[in-house]
């Protein structure tokens, strides 16, 4: 791409999409908790940015590369711009929490106490917490910059102790582990409908010299080291994908210190003592005015008692489409099923594997996980399978990033009951979400298959936005075997009939869809693209979409997070408005909707418009033709598309700007719409149900 067409770059991009994030825990409509949830969440965000992204750059810079990105920056501008933004984000991350959040819960009864604020009940308490519980767990570590220094884990708690030497302005120092599985809040005796506690390092603090009898300690503050996580397996050196994997994570354990947080207290020879000790660089030092790693106020927000201080649950409700009472299988044989999770229940995808595990019909399954859960069902399912004698298959992707410890566990427990375990593909990491279920049937052997734009992943399908889409369509079931065959094997899919898979044929699908727009535009024609998705990276599709743009295309965008293209700009991206949604779930569907004359070609898909997704993964384009399908899709599209409350629009120079309800102009808040239409069709449903049962009620 020409460095002249405009295209902002990604990693401030990202910030911004944070900067949304954090709006949220500013935004007085949300209760109190959600509020402090959403503080948490952007130091998760922030953490994995930092370890990751930050990372790769700094490991860019340090091997002397100094090439520019699509946007014109070197990893140099990019560091210095980024640390810039970061500084700005703690400072109104942290000035939001001690100023407004903390005295406002504390208001409510949800309150963090110091020790000086203790009562007599609540110290003695704490006194025997401490000599119970944490003096014989906590050990401290003495420091010294020229001997061999102790590992301080990746993103763990710890307290540095600033000691009296023996003699003048030589002070010791030791560093104490707080440790990953200790408390972090420690809940204190208090009235009833009260919540009290103290943080962990506050009291450490105060009982400091139990860990350092006879020693003079002047002075004890907590901080936060984090490592470069952005490490990635040299698949041709490794013996096998396995033990490769395995060797990264022992490695991201050691890898150099890219930031440290520290409390503000700290003082400046501490501060310095500490850098050393990491190595790392004082701009990428911060001192932070408040509890370290708000991430962990994630807990508390869902302790008990405080239901008006959280926001009224949204339960998933069971889809219309799907009667319990029914097999799986029959019901998806009579029509498609397309279901929006976590406004409809994840119960039916679950079902479908658990119901192929024990039906004697089912000859094989196969599936990938990409990420799942800890208890996951459905690799639970998938084992028993096995164990019933059915073929199983299981491609368990090593390379998910933070989950790769959770997937080599999986992998060995599957292994283990007779499950065919594959690693992924050499070189790409396979993101597809797909699913199929061979049944032998009266009419000869049928392909069931689930598409989806999630992972299988029962506990974030409660939180995350998704798609599902069961079929049974021949042509989408021997693609989703020969799907298989092409990463388990050498086969090369080169005969799909109707998917479309990265790194082959994806990017050259939607490319083609974009550019036969371009064409009727030109001539003429009516012409739109709308789509949704997580991010939109890639130079060679914003270039394409420029001169859909040029060529009079209407295109309607709604990408949550990363937003390389710039719209509205004159003379180039006038017929692109670009949207985010930031609500209570995360936005995580990728839809894309092509006009084409009016027939309308619409996808779903795992992948976003990033190269890495286009070139470097193995990802699934899902076209749709069920009718009733490509009616509900459309009407997802267009609620997000007319947001006016948890929305905001890309401006032509990268800033976002709050949508909110025009005068006289209906409210609609898409994520609650969906869930309301969701009851509606549930309650619709029931109502059927009874109005069938009434007349043989009353003849009783």
């Amino acid at each position: 791409m020409s460095r002249e067409i405009p295209y902002t770059n990604r990693e401030l991009s990202w910030i911004d999409f944070n900067f949304r994030v954090l709006y949220q825990a500013f935004d007085k409509n949300n209760p109190l908790l959600e509020r402090l949830k959403f503080a948490a969440i952007t130091a998760s965000n922030l953490d994995e940015f930092i370890m990751v992204r930050v990372g790769g750059l700094m490991y860019m810079r340090k091997r002397g590369k100094r090439r520019k990105d699509p946007s014109g920056m070197t990893p140099y501008a990019q560091l210095k711009a980024i640390n810039k933004r970061v500084n700005q984000m703690y400072c109104e991350q942290y000035t939001h929490y001690t100023k407004t959040l903390e005295p406002a819960l504390a208001g409510k009864g949800f309150k963090r106490k110091r020790y000086s604020e203790l009562s007599s009940e609540q110290k003695s308490f704490l006194d025997d917490y401490i000599s119970r519980e944490l003096a014989p767990v906590l050990t401290p570590s003495a420091v010294e910059l020229d001997a061999v220094k102790p590992l301080i884990h990746n993103l763990e708690l710890n307290m540095l102790v600033r000691i009296e030497g023996e003699k003048k302005n030589k002070d010791k120092y030791a560093v104490m582990p707080l440790g990953i599985e200790t408390k972090r809040f420690i809940l204190l005796p208090s009235d009833v409908g009260r919540c009290e506690f103290i943080l962990l390092e506050d009291a450490v603090k105060e009982h400091i010299s139990n860990w350092f009898e006879g020693c003079k300690v002047l002075e004890c503050c907590s901080f936060r080291p984090t490592r470069n996580a952005d490490i990635e397996l040299q698949e041709d050196e490794a013996p096998d994908l396995l033990t490769g994997m395995e060797e990264v994570l022992e490695e991201r354990k050691s890898s150099d210190c890219i930031r440290v947080e520290i409390e503000s207290g700290v003082s400046a020879r501490a501060e310095e003592f500490l850098r050393e000790l990491l190595g790392c660089d004082k701009k990428w030092t911060f001192r932070l005015d408040g509890p370290l790693d708000l991430k962990a106020f994630m807990e508390m927000t869902s302790v008990e008692g405080f239901e008006s201080l959280k926001n009224e649950p949204w339960h998933p409700q069971p889809s219309d489409q799907i009667d319990p009472s029914a097999g799986i299988f029959e019901q998806i044989q009579k029509k498609d099923i397309l279901l929006y999770h976590p406004y409809e229940s994840f119960d039916p995808v679950i079902r479908f594997v658990e119901e192929a595990a024990g039906d004697p019909s089912v000859l094989s399954i196969k599936l990938v996980i990409y990420r799942t859960s800890s208890k996951s069902p459905m690799a639970a399912a998938l084992k028993r399978a096995a164990e019933n004698g059915k073929y199983v298959t299981a491609l368990v992707e090593l390379k998910a990033r933070f989950d790769e410890r959770s997937n080599i566990e999986w992998a060995r427990v599957l292994e283990n009951s007779g499950v065919q375990v594959i690693y992924g593909v050499k070189g790409l990491k396979t993101h597809s979400k797909v699913c199929v279920v061979v049944r032998r049937e009266e009419t000869g052997v049928v392909r069931y298959v689930h598409y989806g734009t999630g992972n299988y992943n029962d506990k974030t399908a409660k939180l995350y936005c998704d798609i599902s889409y069961m079929t049974c369509n021949e042509a989408l079931g021997f693609d989703a075997t020969a799907f298989f065959n092409s990463v388990s094997g050498y086969s090369q899919p080169q005969n799909l009939r109707r998917l479309y898979m990265s790194p082959i044929t994806l990017r050259k699908k939607i490319t083609q869809l974009i550019e036969a727009e371009t064409e009727r535009a030109k001539n003429g024609q009516q012409a739109q693209i709308t789509a949704k998705m997580n991010s939109l990276v890639d130079e060679k599709l914003i270039g394409k979409l420029y001169d859909a743009s040029k060529a009079g295309v209407e295109i309607k965008l709604n990408v949550r997070g990363i937003c390389c293209l710039k719209p509205g700009v004159e003379g180039l991206s006038e017929n692109i408005t670009v949207t985010s949604i930031v609500d209570r779930f995360l936005e995580h569907a990728r839809i894309y909707c092509f006009y084409q004359g009016g027939s309308e070609n619409i996808f779903i898909s795992s992948a976003d418009w990033m190269t890495r997704n286009l070139d470097k993964r193995v990802e699934l384009l899902v076209p749709i033709d069920s009718k009733h399908c490509k009616k509900r899709l459309k009407s997802f599209l267009e609620t997000h598309m007319a947001d006016n409350v948890s929305s905001w629009t890309l401006l032509p120079d990268g800033s976002y700007r709050k949508n909110t309800p025009r005068k006289g102009e209906k409210r609609l808040r898409s994520q609650e719409e969906l869930y309301l239409q969701a009851c509606r069709r549930t309650e619709r449903k029931r109502q059927k149900v009874i109005d069938k049962l009434t007349p043989h009620m009353g003849e009783n």
